[in-house]
């Protein structure tokens, strides 16, 4: 297959070329002018330099599928409310209805598991049912766009998947979150200061995700007109403090874990974790 992909230099979005790119597919990627992936990769998609906000129509003709992984304000602590609807949803937007006119059937839209919010913290396992009570810019502009995404597809009778991921991890992470933190750590032989560690998670690995998005390009599932939502995890849940266990332990560590010499945040959510579709 060919597939238009958005987002192909981020962390989800590299291990996901590695992955097509690895299978045989064909693929068109648009990059941010000088952008790079997270990972090394030994073959090249065909680059595209520019925005979401630019028309791409003359590509979509030759495109079987669109991946689309791009999004503002991920990694941003408080990110801006305008700049997050702008990107995540009027650009998002146009570029889908752009590429559904040339002929685009099937889309794979990356939604986030932060869409679910609050919401959340009443469920043992989150179905995708649960109502979206985002918190933030990032969040809430990433639920605003799954609505549009799902409307988009029952209008123009598109095949349509929306995959929200839980807690990603793994190589080409960017440096200050958790994972890459405990690791540099441990190479350093450093003592690892974080908090009790007592949230419970579904850490997934960025490969597993990565497949993920791959398997719903070519699933045989989709229906046209009908589109769905499904939560990526590892299925195995388990606290901050066993998952940064496991991981030191793996790195051959020689500090120490220091749980509890950070404070938890104030509004932590204490159990975050997907209902899984049924393999």
């Amino acid at each position: 297959m060919h597939i238009f992909l958005t987002g192909g230099t981020g962390l989800i979005g590299s291990h996901f070329l590695q992955l097509a790119l690895g299978e045989g597919h064909g693929i068109t990627a648009l990059r941010r002018p000088g952008s790079q992936p997270r990972i090394a990769l030994p073959l090249q998609p065909q680059w595209l330099e520019g925005s979401l906000e630019d028309d791409w129509s003359d590509v979509f003709g030759g495109c079987d599928a669109m991946v689309h992984l791009a999004a503002h304000g991920m990694d941003l602590k408080a990110g801006d409310w305008q700049e997050c609807f702008r990107w995540n949803v009027s650009a998002s937007l146009k570029l889908w209805q752009s590429a559904a006119e040339a002929g685009v059937r099937r889309f794979v839209i990356a939604g986030s598991c932060f869409e679910y919010g609050r919401s959340g913290e009443r469920y043992e396992f989150i179905p995708v049912t649960a109502p979206l009570e985002p918190t933030a810019p990032y969040h809430s502009s990433k639920a605003a766009a799954s609505m549009a995404a799902l409307g988009l597809a029952v209008e123009k009778n598109l095949e349509l998947i929306v995959l929200r991921p839980f807690h990603v991890y793994g190589p080409g992470e960017p440096a200050h979150r958790f994972w890459p933190s405990l690791h540099r750590a441990a190479a350093a032989g450093e003592d690892f200061p974080m908090s009790e560690g007592r949230q419970v998670r579904d850490f997934v690995p960025v490969h597993q995700v990565a497949a993920s998005f791959l398997h719903a390009v070519t699933r045989g599932d989709l229906q046209a007109g009908s589109p769905a939502i499904e939560n990526v995890g590892s299925g195995h849940p388990q606290t901050l403090l066993s998952f940064a266990g496991s991981e030191w332990k793996a790195a051959g560590a020689t500090g120490r874990l220091l749980p509890g010499a950070i404070p938890m945040r104030a509004s932590e959510v204490m159990r975050y974790v997907p209902e899984l579709p049924a393999a």
